[in-house]
């Protein structure tokens, strides 16, 4: 017959063992469902050394009690920070938390130990009823990271306190926030222009042949500013959505480059003719022919558009090594800061918003190339000098022969 103690740990596990697979399923989040495994845990061990000694029987020895590890061993299990806090001071942290801390946290008031004014409020306060949603805590750790934290009771006066990093996802979300701000801007800057002209000319304007021909004109291409920047919004969700799907097909890429080349020498550029292609014999590469041929027209239309005019835009295909391409599109025009660099291929970024707008950018190009990079399981590489013009190298991999 099993003991009382026994019979309640084994209760105890059972309901911390549900609400922790409860969780889980509400949520979907591993994490929760590990540590309310642990704080179930914790609560039967603390229960362990607190009942009442099960009563004697005649010529009958009680059961042993097999002793569980200690709630230390239990939380070093957790790779996100945990601490066991009872009166308020910290009697136990697993190897994350010391790491994130530091070693001294041991003992301390918790308050002190984590030391962030939002925490203070929870960390005071017991916990009653359902847990209480997570506080967010900025700049604890390093200066960027952003953490929520989680408390929650375990019976006997004693209290897990749970640190996750949020970093990751803040980033994504205020990635989408300024993407939807950024695409808004600029939607709203031609379809403004283009309410003003149409109001013009249903005054005395639209009298004026000559006037209404320009002004038209004018909405012509605020129109086609438009179009250009809703086709690249479609270009980028598709190849976002399709990024963990490789793409499988060979293309012959000094092909590609060729016509990607006749394209933009018959389009009447009055640059077109600067356009240098020099071409060595390469293996096809295992990639997307849309996709490829938009990465072209991108970053040759961006060379084009900054390189200064008469100099030559000279496009290299060549053999990259360890089973790659290399193809480098280089420009002899006024070049980028090195502080601007690194964010050249964020969606809306630009060195010169003025200049940019004005030779009918969408600020989406280099985005766009470096999505397709990325599907292509490329690299992409961008180097400048002020006045010097700018080369931007990538590096696709090759189609396995099978």
């Amino acid at each position: 017959m099993p003991s009382p103690f026994g019979a309640r740990a084994l209760l105890a596990l059972a309901v911390a063992a549900s609400g922790a697979l409860a969780g889980f399923l509400l949520n979907g989040d591993v994490q929760t469902l590990l540590v309310g495994l642990v704080c179930g845990t914790a609560a039967v061990l603390v229960a362990g050394g607190m009942g009442d000694a099960p009563p004697a029987t005649l010529n009958t020895a009680p059961a042993p009690v097999q002793a569980g590890p200690p709630v230390g061993d239990v939380i070093e299990a957790i790779d996100e920070p945990l601490l066991v806090i009872a009166a308020n001071r910290v009697r136990h942290a697993n190897r994350a938390a010391r790491e994130l801390l530091g070693d001294h946290i041991l003992g301390e008031d918790v308050r002190v130990a984590i030391r962030h004014p939002a925490a203070a409020e929870r960390l005071l306060s017991p916990e009653q009823g359902a847990p209480a949603a997570p506080v967010h805590l900025v700049g604890l750790g390093t200066r960027d990271q952003r953490w929520e934290l989680r408390v929650r009771d375990i019976g006997e006066g004693q209290r897990v306190v749970h640190l996750r990093d949020s970093t990751g996802s803040y980033a994504t979300e205020r990635m989408r926030v300024d993407f939807v701000a950024n695409a808004s801007h600029e939607l709203r800057t031609p379809l403004a222009s283009l309410l003003g002209y149409v109001e013009t000319l249903g005054d005395e304007a639209g009298d004026d042949p000559a006037t209404r021909n320009r002004f038209l004109k004018i909405m012509f291409d605020e129109a086609r500013r438009m179009q250009r920047l809703i086709d690249d919004l479609m270009s980028l969700s598709r190849i976002e959505a399709e990024k963990y799907r490789a793409p499988s097909d060979a293309v012959d890429l000094a092909e590609l480059v060729e016509e990607v080349h006749t394209e933009l020498a018959t389009g009447g550029g009055v640059r077109a003719a600067d356009i240098v292609v020099e071409t060595e014999a390469v293996a096809p590469v295992r990639g997307d022919r849309i996709q490829l041929s938009q990465l072209l027209h991108n970053i040759i239309g961006n060379a084009l558009k900054y390189g200064r005019p008469g100099t030559p835009v000279t496009v290299r295909l060549r053999p990259g090594g360890s089973g790659m391409v290399e193809l480098s599109v280089a420009d002899e025009g006024e070049g980028i800061a090195p502080a601007h660099i690194p964010r050249l291929t964020e969606r809306f970024y630009r060195v010169d918003s003025g200049r940019s707008r004005a030779m009918g950018g969408t600020g989406l190009g280099l985005a766009i190339v470096k999505h397709v990079v990325e599907r292509h399981r490329g690299r992409l590489d961008i180097a400048s000098g002020v006045g010097k013009g700018t080369t931007v190298t990538i590096l696709l991999p090759l189609q396995r022969v099978s």
